[in-house]
């Protein structure tokens, strides 16, 4: 035989192209001619599989894989499409291997690439001779996002989960997020595709690990700690306890707050637990690095009638805390706030020269009346810098 297809036979021609196409690269035909090249090429000559193993053979193709099963009488060329690898690493083989079970992951990228539910590829595989590498039902609907959804790393060519595996409450957070999507609805889809969940998805999920209260709100993710104003909300919206709603969560891979689950809470932790002080989400969340900004701690005390010092307690009892430098004054002004709105400096940080400056533009007060009332608040300032006693020409309205 020659290294090119028969140019006087297009059949033959394309038998022996290695992409069934009549062109090169060909067969070598020392070298085993995979099961799925048969069914595809039988499926586009319109011919049967054994008729085209008759003809490979009389080609000088003797090495022709083997399903251990009788061939089929006639393959459709939709379903020789699926004995196709897809995927990344696909350029790597070519054809699915027919003497070993078939992956989850091949069976998916190929459902994917079809457009097909995987109950119908896998169907389709095991009638054209091919073995899954599980069993158990599949689910009856496509899904582009399953490939995703078994994927536990991305680097390189990635790995993936496979019939059986065990799938982590965090795999299920992490590839939710990944894909957008609820992390109740990947834990269900991961059922169904015969993974081993570490708890039964309930419907009451969907609420839990929604971030907001309303329908576009995102979901929690893997490492998050949800606030404890969506903890109580929850709580206050299904009946359910708040250490109820923190037990399920923990479950569901995430973490559980600090500071005390009130059974009861009072009427205003809806309120300072807000970060628009509306009792609504988004809620505060949680920062054991620098502690609370002093200016929300002043808005609550404005927004509830109490003081600041007291705001601060309940707010220490939820689980927050202020920084130990900070100093509360005895009453919330507004003045103080719309000072505070113009510093980006946490407790942990020193107030340098060009951050008085910017306050005292945005505020219409003197660099001096800033420097000290940030002083009398609990920031630090440098000892060695004069600031002028001048009011700036304009200030922020």
């Amino acid at each position: 035989m020659t290294d090119a297809p028969t140019a006087h036979d297009p059949e033959e021609a394309l038998l022996t192209s290695r992409d069934l196409n009549g062109e090169r690269p060909v067969l070598k035909p020392g070298e085993q001619v995979p099961y799925g090249h048969v069914l595809y090429a039988a499926a586009l000559l319109g011919r049967s599989p054994a008729e085209v193993v008759t003809r490979l053979t009389a080609l000088g193709y003797a090495d022709i894989q083997d399903a251990g099963c009788p061939l089929p009488e006639a393959v459709a060329l939709d379903d020789a499409a699926l004995t196709r690898r897809e995927g990344r690493d696909s350029f790597l083989q070519r054809w699915i291997d027919v003497t070993s079970p078939v992956s989850l992951r091949q069976l998916l990228e190929t459902a994917e690439h079809t457009g097909r539910a995987p109950a119908d590829v896998g169907r389709r595989l095991t009638a054209l001779g091919y073995r899954l590498g599980g069993t158990g039902p599949l689910p009856g609907t496509p899904d582009p996002r399953d490939v995703m959804l078994i994927r536990t790393d991305a680097r390189g060519y990635g790995s993936w989960l496979d019939w059986g595996d065990e799938v982590s409450a965090g795999h299920v957070l992490g590839a939710a997020e990944v894909l957008s999507c609820s992390p109740h609805a990947a834990a269900v889809r991961l059922a169904s595709l015969g993974l081993r969940l570490p708890y039964t998805p309930e419907p009451g999920d969907e609420r839990l690990l929604r971030a907001g209260d309303t329908p576009g709100a995102r979901w929690f993710g893997r490492y998050m700690e949800p606030p404890l104003g969506h903890i109580l909300t929850v709580a206050r919206e299904t009946g359910r306890s708040a250490r109820d709603i923190v037990d399920r969560m923990k479950v569901l891979g995430l973490g559980a707050p600090g500071g005390s689950l009130p059974e009861a809470p009072e009427d205003d932790d809806f309120v300072i637990l807000s970060e628009n002080l509306d009792g609504r989400a988004p809620w505060l969340r949680r920062n054991t690095a620098v502690g609370l900004r002093m200016e929300h701690i002043l808005r609550a005390a404005l927004v509830t009638g109490r003081g600041p010092a007291e705001i601060t307690a309940r707010l220490t009892e939820l689980g927050h805390f202020l920084h130990g430098d900070a100093k509360l004054p005895a009453t919330a002004d507004e003045a103080d706030i719309r000072l505070l709105d113009t510093v980006d400096r946490s407790y942990r940080d020193t107030v340098h020269l060009e951050h008085v400056l910017r306050s005292a533009g945005l505020t219409g007060r003197s660099p001096a009346d800033v420097a000290a009332r940030l002083t009398e608040l609990g920031f630090t300032l440098p000892d060695e810098v004069e600031y002028p006693d001048v009011r700036g020409a304009t200030a922020a309205s």
